[in-house]
């Protein structure tokens, strides 16, 4: 295995949950990477949104593409959210894969949701993953499911077996977003064999109380995108106010730092 995959997995065994902040630009990556994240994912809301697209639509897979070539000047590992994989045949998903794993990406996340609010069904996403697996071994594979993101009913044991599927399909690790309380989580865990990334919840458990409960993986999702954009409306608020903005944002220096690659 060669050693940015095998050390991309190997902080799913660490002592501490992965916290992986999604990023939407190099910029926003590049400022992850200056705060001693070794690794960043991708959201693709903040892709799509970024691109004038929709989320969710497989509309994003050349954005994917020109990210990650962007991306790999970052000294920082990358894993892309492709949503459903950006196709519902898995040898194209598949192709989408090896390119992503040729420009030096070490993992993606695969959904299970839909754009209309309904579930794939299970075989295919586990395909899906199957196909994967076959061209681009290396590739940590993030199968996500969304029961309770997208309201099913009774999600807890509907989670586990889709789980279990995309597990045998050689699933490196399940994603399960929307999970409400510690409970749930902690059957989560002890239903999955695979790694557990959740979704991080404002006033929801601590990555400590996460840690507790046996989670490898803490993602931030659209969180930073929309926080942002949320900051950026705040601070031009305040502008038109005459009152001081709310935030200091980073400096011209900062950014100009971080978004050149060739500076020590």
């Amino acid at each position: 295995m060669n050693e940015r995959c095998a050390a991309f997995r190997a902080l799913h065994h660490a002592d501490r949950p992965l916290l992986l902040p999604n990023a939407w630009d190099h910029a926003s990556a590049a400022a992850f990477v200056a705060r001693g994240h070794p690794a960043v994912g991708t959201t693709s809301l903040g892709v799509a949104a970024s691109a004038g697209l929709p989320d969710g639509l497989a509309a994003t897979r050349a954005e994917n593409l020109r990210l990650a070539r962007v991306l790999r000047r970052l000294p920082v590992l990358v894993t892309v959210d492709v949503e459903a994989g950006c196709a519902d045949d898995p040898a194209a998903v598949a192709e989408l894969a090896v390119e992503l794993a040729a420009l030096g990406v070490v993992g993606i996340n695969l959904e299970d949701g839909r754009a209309d609010g309904t579930l794939d069904p299970p075989e295919l996403t586990a395909a899906k993953v199957a196909a994967v697996k076959v061209v681009a071994p290396e590739l940590f594979v993030n199968a996500r499911t969304d029961t309770w993101w997208l309201g099913v009913p009774d999600p807890l044991p509907e989670a586990l077996r889709r789980a279990r599927g995309y597990e045998d399909a050689g699933a490196d690790g399940i994603f399960v977003p929307g999970a409400p309380d510690v409970d749930t989580v902690a059957a989560l865990v002890a239903g999955i064999d695979a790694p557990l990334n959740v979704l991080y919840r404002p006033g929801g458990p601590t990555l400590d109380e996460l840690r507790a409960l046996g989670v490898a993986r803490v993602s931030t999702g659209s969180l930073l995108f929309r926080a942002a954009l949320g900051g950026a409306l705040d601070t031009l608020d305040a502008v038109r106010s005459g009152v001081t903005p709310p935030t200091r944002p980073p400096s011209y220096d900062e950014v100009q730092r971080w978004s050149d690659t060739s500076r020590p």
